[in-house]
């Protein structure tokens, strides 16, 4: 799947379904509309797959005229209550952004270490979010997870550790150096709005990972 394709799956998406319950629900979502797109390729949600003796999991993964597609996905929320038709959505608040920008970082690890072992395979990590802290860059330059930020226009690339002043608790199963072989800038794009509230707006960041990687 080229990116393009990738951005219109979510874009149809985004009219039929501009909110969601949790990560799955967003997960499931996306995998029945790149059916749609995709009628022939064949989709695996929350796969574990062998590549020359290590086991990566993915989220999704998209096998299509001889090539993959590798997907991650990310839900994060503000708390919020919305309505979708008759549907009613009530977003819990998952703060501890730090820690998912961590996490969205070592998504992309985890992409460029599968399409680095596998032949015509690309990868995509995606979030998706109504908490725009993810997207507007912070004014304290020494916080914590300052290195893992994904705010507008920033690059991404190379290597990212916590501050000096991140506690235990923080790092917890997240102590390791992420190191990043390719370079990312960081683009976000509207998703879906329910109003002028704080939590009412959902935007989401697409980043490839080349099979070059």
């Amino acid at each position: 799947m080229q990116t393009q394709e990738i951005h219109n799956t979510i874009a149809k998406l985004a009219k039929q379904r501009p909110v969601f319950h949790s990560e799955a629900d967003f997960q499931h979502a996306l995998a029945w509309q790149i059916h749609i797109f995709n009628p022939d390729a064949h989709i695996r949600l929350e796969k574990q797959v062998a590549a020359k003796g290590s086991r990566v999991h993915l989220d999704l993964l998209v096998q299509e005229n001889g090539g993959e597609t590798a997907i991650e996905l990310k839900y994060k929320t503000r708390s919020a209550k919305l309505e979708d038709g008759k549907e009613e959505f009530y977003l819990r608040n998952q703060s501890a952004q730090d820690t998912g920008r961590h996490d969205f970082l070592k998504d992309i690890q985890r992409l460029e270490k599968y399409v680095g072992l596998r032949p015509n395979a690309q990868g995509f990590a995606v979030i998706l979010t109504n908490d725009r802290t993810y997207w507007t860059e912070s004014k304290k330059i020494d916080s914590v997870d300052s290195a893992f930020r994904i705010h507008e226009g920033k690059v991404i690339t190379g290597e990212a550790t916590w501050g000096v002043k991140a506690s235990a608790g923080t790092k917890y199963k997240r102590e390791e150096t992420i190191k990043l072989q390719s370079s990312y800038t960081v683009g976000w794009r509207s998703y879906s709005s329910f109003g002028g509230g704080v939590a009412d707006e959902f935007r989401y960041l697409l980043l490839c990972v080349p099979g070059d990687a």
